[in-house]
């Protein structure tokens, strides 16, 4: 049954801003990997007060800046959906602020160096005397414990550690790292999994809790099973492009750009096999099965090769989509940002930074049927909401 996007969302209420609409969170984090996990959490719908020096989070100063702003593309990104404290924490002042602040608050966030928040007297066990349901998250390269859990860490680090950097970049290169920031992504992504789940308890126990995210931690339990496999001693190989169980699947040039194919089911090979000429091997013993071709994988691209080299991109892609075959072009991020199935999602929002300035900021992925999220707002400027933050506190 094919769906609208009006058909989801028949039964959206306008009235709240997501499913965590309701739910106070207290950042106090730096770069990405805690603004992520905060970055979730607004998006869901959560108000999430980010407190940052008054000289600004460093995200802000991380070039390129976006068109007729000067507003970083990381903070952009990873700021939109909050509200900004310029606050001094490690001041008496700015302390006790924050102190009262999390007093008001479900959940706390902070991506520093172990200790450094206790340090300032604004560590898990400083906060519970004040709030003992508060949810604290703590996100940091190495964890809370543990041989390494004092030494830095960040994103390269935890991608390297973890093991992931030897299974990334082409079987002829060295180990590489991802192309974003995705320990960081993957930690943020934990600790907001985290949050939700400790808040979840906490409503039915009256119980708050120290949630503990490692970008390492997250790394090793996004590596698809392969710990395991390296704790039996077997190494993956890198395979780049391809996978080590299925055949072809691949990146095949065209005409005018290039396309992913992925066979991985016998009954793929006997539909693609007279489509790129070669009707005879639909159900030729070397081909035919899955590990067969995975040994002959180099002959299975060669002739996908082949076929797709004289084909323009929409060709290829219309000729296997149509048959119900796995394809997609390899697109660029510009090429992304065009993409009417990509629009179609609101993956790309419009929003207003001011002055008459509209830039188009990476939507929320999850979508809610019942409780809708979107950005709803710019990432802040330092200190944006300072009076209205403040005079609230002073109401209470």
């Amino acid at each position: 049954m094919k769906m609208k996007k009006e058909d989801f969302y028949k039964d959206a209420r306008s009235d709240l801003n997501g499913p965590l609409d309701g739910v106070r969170v207290l950042e106090a984090t730096t770069t990405w990997a805690g603004p992520m996990c905060c970055a979730v959490l607004a998006d869901l719908g959560a108000d999430v007060v980010k407190v940052e020096i008054p000289t600004g989070d460093v995200g802000r100063a991380i070039s390129p800046m976006l068109p007729g702003t000067e507003v970083s593309f990381m903070h952009a990104t990873v700021n939109r959906n909050k509200r900004s404290l310029s606050l001094d924490v490690r001041s008496d002042e700015g302390r006790e602020i924050f102190i009262k602040l999390a007093a008001q608050s479900d959940i706390v966030v902070e991506n520093f160096k172990v200790g450094t928040m206790a340090g300032y007297g604004l560590g898990f066990d400083d906060l519970r005397e004040v709030k003992p349901d508060i949810i604290y998250v703590s996100v940091t390269g190495w964890g809370q414990y543990g041989p390494n859990h004092e030494n830095a860490g960040y994103d390269p680090l935890a991608q390297a550690a973890s093991g992931f950097m030897t299974v990334n970049g082409s079987p002829e290169g060295p180990p590489t790292k991802a192309g974003t920031f995705l320990a960081d992504d993957l930690g943020g992504l934990h600790g907001a999994i985290g949050a939700m789940a400790a808040l979840r308890h906490r409503d039915q126990t009256g119980e708050g809790q120290h949630v503990d995210i490692s970008l390492q931690d997250a790394m090793l339990f996004q590596s698809d099973g392969l710990p395991t496999l390296g704790a039996l001693g077997i190494e993956p190989t890198r395979m780049g492009n391809e996978f080590g169980f299925a055949a072809p699947a691949n990146v095949y040039d065209c005409k005018d750009g290039a396309v992913y194919v992925g066979v991985l089911l016998d009954a793929h090979w006997k539909v693609l096999a007279p489509i790129i000429g070669e009707p005879d091997l639909a159900d030729h013993p070397t081909f035919a099965a899955r590990d067969d071709r995975a040994a002959n994988r180099d002959i299975c691209n060669a002739m996908i090769s082949q076929w797709t080299k004289d084909l323009s991109r929409e060709e290829v892609l219309t000729t296997l989509q149509e048959s119900g075959l796995p394809a997609a072009p390899v697109n660029s991020f510009p090429d992304a940002s065009k993409d009417p199935h990509v629009l179609a999602r609101d993956m790309l929002q419009p929003t207003d930074f001011g002055n008459g300035v509209t830039i188009p900021i990476t939507g929320p992925a999850a979508k809610f049927s019942r409780t809708p999220t979107r950005v709803r707002s710019a990432a802040p400027d330092i200190g944006q909401h300072n009076e209205e933050i403040l005079a609230a506190l002073r109401e209470k």
